[in-house]
This record gives C-alpha cells, structure tokens and sequence, in this order.
C-alpha cells in the first residue's frame, strides 16, 4: 500500500507484546509505517519485529520498558528523541484487569492495575503529546474499555480505571484538538485477546455470544482515529450495550451488565 508523505511516519504502540497491540503492529506494518514496539517481554517483542520486518519491509524498534515505572516512560522518550525518532501516532494500548470481589482481592494488585492503566498512561500520554504539539500535529489513540460506561461488580477497579481513560480522551479530544493533535479512545468489549485469562475473568454464555476477534476492534480503531472520532465503541453488539446504558436506569444497566459479566 502506497503511503503519502502526509502519513505519520512512526508509531508507537504500547503493550505491543499480544493482543491488541500485537494486532495493531500487524495492520499498521501492513500500511507500510515504521514501528515502536514497547512491552516488559522481550522475547515476544522480537519475534513480531522480526516478522513485520520479513512480510512489510518496515522500520521496527524495539524496547523493553516496565511501564509501571514512571521514570522508565520518561527514560524511553528521551532514548527515542536521541535517536532523532518523532512520534506521530501512539497507540495507547498497554493495560491489565483482574475479575473479583474488592475485599477480596489483593490491595498490591489493585494499585498496580491503577498504576499501569491510569498512571503509567497519563504519563505516555503527557510526555510524547508534549512533543506533538511542538510539531502541530499528532494522534494519540487511547484504549479504553466498553466497562468504561458504567461499574461493573467484580471489576470494580479495572471499570474505574478505563472510566477515566474514556474521561481522559474526551477531554484531550478537545483540549488538544487546536493544537493540531487527535486524541481518539477506543472502548472494546470482551475480545479474543488473552485479556480474559490474565484476568482470570469468567467467560459466561451471555460473553461467549459477544467475544469479537482483534482484527475488527483494531481496524475499527485505526478508522475512528484517522476520521478524528472523540470515541468508537466496535461491534453492534457491543454499541446497543452501550445504547442500553444511557437509556436504562443505572439499577437496571448495571444489574444487567452484572449478570452477563458473572453469570
């Protein structure tokens, strides 16, 4: 595919290891961009650079990151920008969730779910949009989650956590906006990723019906950034839930969505 000079050059992708982000080093190789491939494990990074290397022919970079460590997001922004590399897309994608009863559940791994998908995020976010809006142009695509929407019984900090990613792009949407810079966050549901079992989630019947494979959520991402989209939520299913929430009481929507999500 022939890309115009108008086109971002390099991009960077979080949590890029799996899932969604592998999906998004996949699609965007195949439009030809340079890569910056970032997730803790290394093995897996190289692999997928050297296979988007072999099938596209791309730049690809990789880096190792923890990116719980605040000053290891600001330590590769400052690697990359001595290495002369500006990036113009980011795909905000790295993340984890952990299904269960609050109390229950280790104080260790909830405030590390908040480092890495509120922290560690607003932190990427921060310091490479600094650098897009030197240059008056950007994007920035932040991963959310359809649980965004509303509180969810036993994902009760993950459903907070990508509430305020969803939060966080709608405001930079317009914040960032006259800077020259889109901000678009993507809010899947349950997706064929890997997600589920990190998390140790339940995969109930209602679930299995909405699971969605990677490839459409990421297309649709990448769609809704390049049209300039506040928020795209992929799958019909996935948007009459949505739809269902702003038009139901809260009682009856997240009573709804309880049962689906824990049987």
């Amino acid at each position: 595919m022939h890309i115009s000079s108008k086109i971002p050059t390099w991009i960077l992708i979080t949590g890029a290891s799996s899932g969604f982000g592998e999906e998004f080093a996949r699609q965007y190789a195949e439009q030809g961009h340079a890569l910056v491939l970032v997730a803790r494990r290394l093995d897996r990074l190289q692999a997928l650079a050297e296979t988007l290397r072999q099938q596209h022919g791309v730049q690809v970079v990789v880096e190792q990151v923890d990116l719980s460590d605040i000053a290891a997001v600001v330590a590769l922004h400052e690697r990359l920008r001595e290495r002369g590399i500006a990036i113009d897309i980011l795909i905000n994608n790295a993340g984890h969730g952990l299904q269960g009863p609050f109390v229950d559940s280790k104080l260790d791994a909830a405030l590390a779910m908040v480092q890495l998908d509120i922290a560690s995020l607003t932190a990427v976010t921060h310091v490479f949009a600094q650098d897009m809006r030197a240059r008056k142009h950007g994007k920035i695509l932040l991963v959310a989650s359809m649980l965004a929407y509303q509180g969810v019984e036993s994902f009760a900090v993950y459903a907070a956590a990508k509430a305020y990613v969803l939060r966080l792009g709608e405001a930079l949407h317009r914040e960032l906006k006259r800077e020259g810079i889109t901000v678009t966050a993507l809010c899947p549901g349950l997706s064929d990723t890997g997600f589920s079992k990190a998390a140790q989630q339940k995969i109930t019947p209602m679930l299995k019906l909405l699971m969605m494979k990677p490839a459409p959520v990421v297309k649709a991402g990448i769609r809704a950034l390049q049209a300039g989209r506040m928020s795209i939520v992929p799958g019909f299913a996935n948007k009459f839930l949505v739809a269902f929430t702003w038009a139901t009481p809260r009682w009856l929507h997240q009573a709804a969505m309880s049962q689906a999500m824990n049987g």
